[in-house]
């Protein structure tokens, strides 16, 4: 069934691992008759966790499409992960929702999860509800997690649901407060209309009221006819509740269970009454041909226009997910994909539920869909009709701040580990790697130790290769603080054509970090047409320095003497004399080792200043400066020695909860400690032995 722009809600589910969002999609599913039975992310059974590894660990990984048919509308159902390595799955689903429902427990109340998620939203602009979960477990407690929203968010919070208990204080029903009735939950998990409980009459009563004090705040008209005492309409209520939610000025907070089905239609009335469909959400910024940037309104009669937010890429084939932000798509459409310029047939479209993809002939404006077998589209693409193309703003993805060194466990099998990482860096943007030939390692940058094991996991199931993680090496850098002169020289006779190469060279601290070549031989003791050879051969020499092998930093070399033979000198002998001089020179020249030294940028909360102080002393770090990020954060800058980073972002995730975040980039070389020194000294010839 094909809806209309105006009846589609794209909404995602956001929050802390484990607080029950894949559950509250497969229970809005079930009481739909969108599946036949009610999964269970512990049974391994459910629409969002499909792929192996979810279903192994128990967790959801990557974002997932449950779309949702209720009263005429099409909820499109993002479930997103709750665990913090997996944030660009989040960022990619935040970028095509036009509202979002913050998933807390009853049990946790304000976790660290729903924090983050409330900062997303706020970058974004995204209305939101919020949703109690978990209301009929054991130890669960409404009033204190309500509570703790209260406290965090203040009056902004409208409860549009709250729980009736009975005298065990189990929950055995809800109280609707906008329409004033109260529910319990039957067997299949459907809405039996219920009594009010006397004793509840006061405190509907009083969450009515300030229902209505939210609304009377939304417009002037509704302001005076507030205070003058006069009811609203049922119609006028939706409309200033609609508006306030709008306007990030109300937050409607509804409370439920997934597993009885409690409250979950309470919470797709919400949905459809409150939260704005796609012609009303966030307008994404865009890029037209002649370079200006400007506010994209998605419109259903404008020429075609979709955003590619999501790749999956697996042994059946390439899926890019779309979010349709104008005009409708049909299979066979000529499009141009903004990124390269080039203009391409649309394959097959399909609306995805889980991994499920059903056949459509055609998506419209605000829709969520999928194309197969686009293989030159990747996340972040825009694709839209020749007569208007568009680029749509990349989205911003969070810094790779966790490397390791990855190896296959069999030799040989490095392009097999290159590949794999190739297929998954097209579903998984938040991570890169590279090919150090400095330390001879492939590196593997991303978001954390879950997403790095995940990764691992699935290059033996899919690609068939095992790998092992190590801590990398760090790239090191010589200099030398004395000048030496020193004399090379190169012979050999031994029959035939000799060799013969004569060289004296000062070697000294050079301002450059290249190596720095001079000349000032007189009287042709070496001629001109061998000078190049020497430099080459220096140029050679200063990969390998004499104290642990890393390249050599901040040299100058003079050749200022030497000696050669009419017939037996060539440009070979003069460039190994080059070498040999070298060698007997550097070990003379008060030879150190260099660190690299990055420039950290840690935001945290103000209470966790005293660790992350104390913590970067430990890790030789100098802190440069403290300042306000103006939302109640510090960020504290430091130069810290790279090799003392390796683990900083797990540490850092422990020290304050996963509340903190950081940046770190490389800003120069320092001469290091002698301990240092002495230790990465060992390491080198450990590894040449």
């Amino acid at each position: 069934m094909s809806y209309s722009a105006q009846n589609i809600r794209n909404i995602c589910l956001l929050g802390h691992g484990g607080n029950g969002k894949t559950s509250l999609a497969e229970s809005m599913l079930y009481l739909t008759g969108g599946t036949i039975r009610l999964g269970s992310p512990v049974d391994g059974n459910t629409v969002c966790d499909y792929d192996p590894e979810e279903i192994r660990r128990k967790i959801s990984i990557s974002t997932a499409v449950a779309p949702v048919e209720y009263n005429g509308c099409k909820i499109n159902v993002l479930d997103t992960p709750g665990y913090f390595d997996f944030a660009g799955e989040v960022i990619q689903a935040l970028y095509v929702c036009d509202a979002a429902i913050i998933v807390c427990s009853a049990k946790a109340g304000m976790s660290v999860g729903a924090e983050k998620a409330w900062e997303y939203c706020d970058s974004r602009s995204l209305p939101r509800i919020l949703y109690i979960s978990k209301t009929d477990e054991e130890n669960s407690d409404y009033n204190a997690a309500f509570a703790t929203l209260r406290e965090r968010f203040g009056k902004n919070i409208a409860p549009v649901a709250a729980p009736i208990w009975d005298e065990n204080k189990k929950v055995i029903g809800f109280i609707d407060v906008l329409h004033k009735r109260a529910f319990k939950a039957g067997p299949k998990g459907e809405r039996i209309e219920i009594d009010v409980p006397e004793d509840k009459l006061p405190v509907l009563d009083e969450l009515y009221d300030a229902l209505k004090e939210s609304v009377a705040e939304t417009s002037e008209e509704f302001m005076d006819k507030y205070f003058s005492g006069e009811d609203f309409t049922y119609a006028e209520m939706i409309q200033g509740l609609r508006q306030g939610v709008r306007d990030l000025s109300l937050f409607p907070v509804v409370c439920g269970s997934a597993l009885s089905g409690l409250g979950t239609r309470m919470l797709l009335d919400t949905i459809v009454e409150l939260l704005p469909s796609p012609l009303e959400g966030q307008p994404l910024m865009g890029e037209n041909d002649a370079g200006e940037v400007d506010e994209f309104v998605t419109s259903p009669g404008a020429l075609p226009c979709a955003l590619v937010w999501k790749t999956v890429s697996d042994q059946y084939g390439k899926y890019s997910y779309l979010k349709v932000l104008s005009g409708n798509l049909k299979p066979d459409m000529q499009v141009v994909n903004a990124r390269t310029g080039e203009t391409e047939k649309l394959g097959r479209l399909y609306i995805m539920k889980g991994k499920k993809a059903e056949e459509v002939k055609e998506l419209g404006c605000g829709d969520i869909g999928a194309v197969s077998k686009m293989d030159s589209f990747k996340t972040g693409d825009t694709i839209c009709d020749p007569r208007k193309v568009v680029k749509l703003a990349s989205m911003p993805f969070p810094e790779p701040c966790y490397s390791v060194a990855i190896a296959p466990k069999t030799k040989g099998q490095e392009d097999k580990v290159a590949g794999g990482l190739t297929r998954l860096n097209e579903e998984d943007l938040t991570f890169n790697w590279v090919n150090n030939a400095e330390t001879r390692q492939m590196v593997l940058s991303g978001t954390g130790d879950m997403q790095t094991d995940v990764l691992v996991s699935k290059l033996k199931s899919r690609f068939g290769v095992e790998v092992e993680l190590s801590i990398p090496r760090v790239a090191y850098r010589e200099k030398i603080r004395k000048k030496v002169e020193v004399q090379g020289r190169h012979k050999k006779q031994s029959g035939g054509h000799g060799q013969f190469g004569d060289v004296k060279i000062r070697f000294e601290p050079g301002e450059s970090e290249e190596l720095e070549f001079c000349e000032e031989v007189f009287g042709g003791a070496v001629p001109k047409n061998y000078f190049p050879a020497v430099e080459k051969g220096l140029r050679e020499a200063v990969q390998h320095g004499v104290l642990a092998g890393y390249p050599v930093v901040n040299l100058k070399a003079t050749l200022f003497d030497g000696s050669y033979h009419p017939v037996d000198s060539s440009e070979m002998a003069f460039k190994t004399a080059a070498q040999l001089a070298y060698k007997a020179g550097l070990p003379d020249a008060s030879p150190v080792l260099l660190e690299p030294i990055g420039e950290l940028k840690v935001t945290i909360p103000d209470s966790y200043m005293g660790d992350i102080i104390g913590d970067l002393n430990k890790r030789r770090g100098r802190v440069m400066g403290m300042n306000p990020d103006g939302k109640g954060n510090q960020i504290v800058e430091a130069e810290v020695p790279m090799a003392e980073m390796m683990t900083y972002a797990i540490d850092l995730r422990s020290m304050t909860q996963s509340r903190g975040s950081f940046t770190f980039h490389f800003v120069r070389y320092e001469e290091a400690p002698p301990m240092v020194q002495q230790k990465a000294i060992e390491a080198a010839k450990a590894m040449e032995e």
